[in-house]
C-alpha cells in the first residue's frame, strides 16, 4: 500500500512542479510514469524476486521503462510502440530526476535519510 501512495504522490509533485500536461502530451505522462515507478519503489529487488523477474545488471532500469510503458498503455489508447518511443525518448531525464527525495529511496534507511538531507537542505546558506 505505502508504494501505491508512494507512486501517487510523485505524480502529484509532478503535476504541481511540471505542470503536467496529462492528456495531450504523452512524454509528460511518461516521464512522470519514469519517475513513479524509479522513485515508489516499485522496482526494488524483494518486489522483482516476487514477481519472478530479476536480473543483475541494469535490472532496475529495466524494470522503470517495463512498469512505465505498462502504465502509459493502461491509462491511455495509444500503441505500444507509441508509449515505447516516448518513454525511450524521456529516459535518461527522466530517470535522473530524483525531486523530491534526492536518491532513490531503496529501503525505509534511505527514505530517513532523504528525509534528513531534506531538513539539512538549507543549513549551508541559511547565514549568508
Amino acid at each position: 500500500m505505502n508504494r501505491v501512495v508512494a507512486h501517487e504522490l510523485i505524480h502529484a509533485f509532478d503535476h504541481c512542479r511540471a505542470h503536467v500536461d496529462w492528456f495531450k502530451n504523452v512524454k509528460h505522462l511518461a516521464c512522470s510514469e519514469i519517475r513513479a515507478a524509479n522513485l515508489s519503489g516499485d522496482c526494488t529487488l524483494m518486489n522483482e524476486i516476487a514477481r519472478f523477474k530479476f536480473g543483475l545488471k541494469g535490472h532496475h532500469q529495466t524494470c522503470v521503462r517495463d512498469r512505465a510503458i505498462r502504465s502509459i498503455l493502461a491509462v491511455r489508447k495509444v500503441s505500444r510502440e507509441t508509449a515505447e518511443k516516448a518513454v525511450d525518448e524521456v529516459f535518461d531525464a527522466c530517470f535522473n530526476d530524483l525531486e523530491p527525495f534526492g536518491r532513490i529511496p531503496h529501503s525505509k534507511t534511505d527514505a530517513k535519510r532523504a528525509y534528513k538531507d531534506f531538513l539539512n537542505r538549507d543549513r549551508y546558506t541559511a547565514n549568508l
